[in-house]
């Protein structure tokens, strides 16, 4: 009789030392990941998974930007007043651009999108909106109008904020003011020229932008995306995933990931024979029932990773199975059916039976958020993750 395993996917955060600029992250990683595996008493296996949180990397590699290169790129960019538009509420992940920008000194309308942010940040009491008689879809609002309509009693329910007198205070010489729409066109009335906060709909934002007659429509992923005199960036995001790292400075995503992703699955390979697959994440992809809050404020979840982590999940339903089709089987007739219809699947299940109830993400989301749940964005302390058994099944031995 085959004994099968009773553990299925397992994942655990590795703690690591503190990495500084200019560490060399591979030999971290790979030394970390071993000397967890020499304490703790676990075996590394083909197709396991390394997950590293974007951070470390962007710290290693000194990715870093100043408020002043900030202000410099968007100078030389935006060519007068300009509309920042649809950024998300957050002091870490905003605050500290906006005064960048601000130092431009140049007039700044920050339209807010209503009554949430991108990501579910809330800016006010949806049943007040409701009541208010505003149409969300086509009302433009000033932050007078705002005032006098809902006031300041609205706080953020996690920091306790109301973040229209934050980016207010972001200015410089008050040359910031509030308006707040949903259509992007409306940014149009304020001025031309229009800095794109959105993160997730960026792209879409910028073509109507484009095509209702904005002379300038750049997005956030269109600053730093270059070095400025000297200072940190990204080629691919620009300031897009970057995090407060002080007070007048930025850490921005990681550059270079596929080749760093890459030396690490090599370093592995020849010290423990294992092919083992590395992923960076950022931000997981997932709701908060409380708050609201999906979470993914970077602009994808894992910027970099090995082959073996690209693409969908190809799972049956063991659910619908058993409660179906192998019904009337007993617990050990129905267990061998399913792992003969597992190993027997094709190679794409999408939109047959089999498959009913699933969610088709992308490994990495899946990986990634997971990994970001493991590891936290507090004081855990495990900025590694190990994952084991992901592509196992039931029918795995």
């Amino acid at each position: 009789m085959i004994a099968h395993r009773f553990i299925g996917t397992s994942a655990f955060g590795i703690r690591a030392p503190i990495v500084r600029e200019g560490d060399d992250l591979v030999q971290v990683v790979v030394s970390s990941v071993i000397e967890a595996q020499q304490q703790n008493e676990f075996q590394l296996r083909d197709h396991d998974v390394i997950g590293v949180t974007e951070s470390l990397l962007a710290r290693a590699q000194g990715n870093y930007a100043s408020l002043e290169a900030v202000a410099t790129d968007a100078a030389r960019q935006l060519p007068g007043d300009f509309v920042v538009l649809f950024p998300i509420l957050s002091r870490n992940r905003f605050s500290l651009i906006l005064k960048g920008l601000a130092l431009t000194g140049k007039k700044i309308t920050v339209m807010l999108s209503y009554p949430s942010d991108e990501v579910g940040n809330q800016l006010m009491d949806v049943d007040q909106l409701m009541n208010s008689g505003l149409n969300p879809h086509h009302d433009v609002l000033t932050e007078e109008q705002f005032r006098s309509l809902f006031g300041h009693g609205f706080k953020h329910p996690f920091t306790g904020l109301d973040y229209l007198d934050l980016y207010k205070t972001c200015g410089t010489n008050n040359n910031i003011t509030i308006a707040l729409a949903n259509d992007c066109r409306a940014a149009l009335q304020f001025s031309k020229h229009v800095l794109i906060a959105n993160i997730h709909d960026r792209h879409r934002i910028k073509r109507q932008l484009i095509q209702a007659g904005a002379e300038t429509a750049i997005g956030l992923d269109d600053l730093l995306n270059e070095p400025v005199n000297g200072s940190g960036h990204n080629p691919d995001y620009g300031l897009l995933g970057s995090n407060q790292a002080g007070e007048s400075r930025l850490k921005l995503f990681p550059r270079d990931c596929k080749s760093f992703v890459t030396r690490v699955q090599a370093e592995l390979k020849e010290k423990t024979g294992r092919q083992i697959e590395v992923m960076i994440y950022g931000d997981g992809a997932f709701k908060d029932p409380q708050g609201k809050i999906w979470e993914l404020a970077d602009p994808v979840v894992s910027p970099g990773y090995t082959p073996g982590l690209d693409g969908l999940p190809n799972e049956i339903k063991m659910k619908y199975l058993v409660d179906n089709e192998l019904a009337d089987l007993t617990s050990d007739q129905a267990a061998q059916a399913v792992r003969q219809r597992i190993k027997a699947k094709d190679g794409n299940l999408v939109g047959q039976a089999d498959s009913l109830g699933t969610t088709p993400r992308k490994m990495t989301d899946l990986l990634g958020s997971l990994c970001d749940l493991i590891s936290g964005s507090g004081d855990k302390g495990t900025p590694i993750v190990l994952i084991q058994g992901y592509f196992d099944n039931y029918a795995s031995e």
